[in-house]
């Protein structure tokens, strides 16, 4: 493909945003097309200053606008089951931010979609396999270097939760990175859940269980805990070591710029995951837009984001239970093999 991939990019809020600007400014080889957004005012204020763009309040005119070559999904998540659908139907390529689709069910419905097409169309945003430190770390355990890996510790907090959000969110919201990130690392499937419940901060909103510790079983044997404290109040900080037979590795704790002046120091902690995993989102993109000029789909896919969502549903469940929480998927189709 010589000319530019045009990207219709569904959703205009934060993230949606962030794309659009992404694609118009950083990633080469494609061109934004149109944006969509039931709120057209945030749509054409996302677009403002693209030449060519067209604006919509319905996703699917946006798929159907002139130039639309491939989709970026970046809508709310309930959203998302209608929006690759529509995809498929079209052969339109798409790169879809987590979740796949927030249950399971719908899930599974968008892969059987895809395996009736008989070819990869769906690339799922889980951008930490594009990060620098998780792309090391990832290295290194595949060298076997440090022997078989025995668990993983991970660490995830926010500043604070958004308006609404819930206890399970934690789980199948926040956690869902740690989900894929751990079936990534460690190439095994997470088998079982279970999740602690600490007394919970006076910093969380009333009702609401933060922090929680998530314990994850998986196929090979390994152990994965994730604290989750989405209401920190100090910044966003994601860390995971990786504890194996021979040694030890652990990412995170790259140092940002520290400034010392009148009698103190002071170092610089990223407030959300725009920044913290900025590199990240840059190289999913430029790799998504790269494969598909080139007729190919790479990264986490259509079976990675129903495996997120089936782990976070029993992680749910586990929370809900106080028990351990057995995981269920169904055969892994061979288009995923």
């Amino acid at each position: 493909m010589s000319e530019l991939l045009g990207v219709a990019v569904l959703g205009a809020g934060h993230m949606g945003a962030d794309h659009v600007r992404r694609l118009d400014r950083v990633v080469s080889g494609a061109r934004v097309a149109a944006v969509a957004d039931p709120d057209t005012g945030r749509a054409e204020e996302a677009a403002a200053g693209i030449d060519g763009v067209s604006v919509h309040a319905e996703a699917a005119a946006a798929l159907d606008a002139p130039g639309v070559d491939a989709v970026l999904v970046a809508s709310p998540g309930p959203a998302h089951e209608e929006a690759l659908l529509a995809a498929f139907a079209r052969g339109l390529p798409v790169l879809c931010e987590k979740p796949l689709v927030p249950e399971s069910a719908g899930a599974l419905r968008v892969m059987e979609a895809e395996v009736r097409l008989g070819r990869r169309l769906a690339q799922v945003g889980f951008m930490r396999r594009y990060d620098a430190e998780y792309r090391r770390l990832k290295s290194l355990l595949d060298s076997g270097r440090l022997g078989r890996p025995l668990m993983l510790h991970c660490t995830h907090r926010n500043v604070s939760s958004p308006p609404g959000f819930t206890s399970a969110m934690l789980v199948n919201s926040s956690v869902s990175h740690e989900i894929d990130v751990a079936r990534w690392l460690l190439g095994q499937e997470l088998t079982a859940v279970t999740v602690l419940r600490p007394r919970s901060s006076s910093t969380a909103p009333e009702g609401l269980i933060d922090p929680q510790f998530v314990l994850f079983e998986t196929a090979g044997g390994a152990l994965v805990d994730v604290e989750v404290f989405v209401n920190c109040g100090f910044g966003y900080q994601v860390a995971c070591e990786a504890v194996c037979e021979s040694g030890s590795a652990r990412i995170g704790d790259e140092r940002s710029m520290a400034v010392t002046a009148a009698g103190g120091r002071h170092e610089e902690v990223a407030q959300d995951y725009l920044v913290r995993f900025a590199g990240a989102y840059d190289r999913e993109v430029q790799a998504w837009v790269d494969a598909t000029r080139a007729g190919r789909v790479t990264g986490p896919g259509v079976w990675d984001g129903y495996a997120a969502s089936a782990v976070a549903e029993a992680g749910v469940r586990a929370l809900e239970s106080g028990g351990r929480v057995a995981v269920e998927l169904v055969p892994r189709p061979d288009l995923y093999a």
